[in-house]
């Protein structure tokens, strides 16, 4: 591939040519449509739908969401969005907010956890509480709202510490978080208590449902025991759910959700005094690329409840079939029982964790060298996420016609590495059972 330039080329290149030469690059990025990776995309494993998504992003690819009165159809999109989102949620059908991902949208919900304290609670100097699992989006948006964030470490089961969370209640402390599920773990906080805990309090609480927003309700569709996380638990008062996670739209489209539309009025922004004319915004971001919005209305309008189910099930036959393979596999252990579809493991002798994936991320069918593999070529071998206790996976639907391949890729991995035996009980499915699928 040529080399990319470091300055404007004097003269522009030829489209045939310098297509080929992305395409080139692009041979060692991300391979997530064969199945092999566990991370960054959700692969729905859809045909028709990723058609449909590339052929609706090229009707928009060039318009502005930042004026929404210049794109009427876009508007419409957009609060219908908002609308099946608080219809799957439990909220008002108008007190939410579509953003570009996650970041922003919990980006928003300490935006107003912030200036409802100031403006309404009194709390000129506001902090929030939050478990250590909660995803760093709330320190970067604390740092830029300038407050403090107090992280409180989690129960031996890996969810938010209630107990502790209770005891870190100050007199300047405005919201309140849980995860459903946390990202690292894939467990689910105990939402139920922590909205009881932020309502006596008389502060907010907001749920971290971008990672499982769009699949728990399916996940409960499909058998599953899955506890109150919703706006259906009192104390609730905001969430935030990706919908290109688990709504499978591509990236990026999230929403915010607020228990009642007064809480969201706090997010808006509005700035008259400039010779430019009125300018208005319901979220940080002034121009919005318009795709990702087209994109996530025909996405959830296209699969409906019946295809995210359907999705959801095929997510669910993944998930069960992989943490039975590890179970029964010697020289591994299942970290966390997940609640959804979040797998963390690692072998049973944790520093063997790195060389495990450095072996699966050489394993192909065309290699058996696994020595020679380079971890710094995602493109090959198997692609899973390294974390602090074990090997992190997260499952889509694409996954299911690759697993009987994944299983026989850690078991010829595991005969590449040396395992030993761990001293003390791991930290497994036994400890776990309760809440196991």
């Amino acid at each position: 591939m040529s080399d990319y330039p470091s300055a404007l080329p004097e003269t522009g290149r030829d489209a045939t040519e310098l297509l080929a030469d992305i395409a080139a690059g692009r041979e060692t990025d991300l391979d997530w449509k064969s199945g092999r990776a566990f991370s960054l995309v959700y692969n729905a494993a859809d045909d028709d739908l990723e058609t449909l998504q590339h052929e609706v992003a090229n009707l928009f690819l060039h318009d502005n969401a930042l004026n929404p009165m210049a794109y009427p159809s876009l508007q419409a999109m957009e609060q219908s969005i908002v609308a099946m989102s608080a219809d799957l949620f439990g909220t008002d059908a108008r007190s939410g907010a579509l953003t570009s991902g996650g970041t922003e949208s919990i980006f928003c919900a300490v935006q107003v956890a912030r200036d409802y304290a100031r403006q309404v609670l009194g709390k000129p100097e506001p902090s929030i509480v939050i478990p250590s699992t909660a995803h760093p989006a709330f320190d970067k948006a604390a740092k830029y709202l300038d407050i403090e964030v107090h992280r409180i470490p989690v129960g031996p089961d890996g969810r938010a510490d209630v107990v502790a969370t209770a005891a870190a209640i100050a007199d300047n402390t405005a919201m309140l978080v849980g995860s459903a599920p946390c990202y690292p773990y894939g467990v689910i906080d105990a939402i139920t208590d922590l909205g009881a805990l932020a309502q006596d309090a008389g502060i907010l609480c907001h749920v971290d449902a971008c990672l499982g927003g769009w699949l728990l309700p399916f996940w409960a569709a499909n058998g599953q025991d899955v506890p109150e996380w919703t706006f259906e638990v009192e104390g609730v008062t905001s969430l935030s759910a990706d919908i290109h996670k688990y709504g499978y739209g591509y990236k990026g489209a999230s929403v915010v959700m607020y228990r009642d539309r007064s809480l969201l009025k706090f997010q808006f922004f509005s700035f008259d005094d400039w010779p430019g004319g009125f300018y208005g915004s319901a979220t940080p971001a002034g121009t919005r690329p318009a795709p990702p919005i087209a994109g996530a209305w025909a996405t959830l309008v296209h699969l409906g409840r019946e295809g995210l189910q359907a999705k959801a099930a095929d997510v669910l036959a993944a998930t069960q079939r992989l943490v039975s393979f590890l179970d029964a596999t010697d020289g591994i252990d299942v970290l966390r029982r997940p609640e959804m579809s979040v797998v963390l493991f690692g072998t049973t002798d944790p520093a063997n964790n790195e060389a495990l994936a450095t072996a699966l991320h050489g394993n192909r069918a065309d290699r058996s060298d696994f020595e020679s593999a380079s971890r710094s070529i995602p493109g090959t071998g198997w692609k899973v996420d390294v974390q602090q206790e074990g090997l992190h996976l997260m499952i889509s639907p694409g996954h299911l016609a690759v697993m009987a391949d994944f299983e026989a890729a850690i078991t010829a991995a595991l005969a590449t590495i040396s395992t030993t035996q761990p001293t003390q009980t791991p930290t497994n499915q036994s400890r776990y059972a309760d809440r196991a699928i």
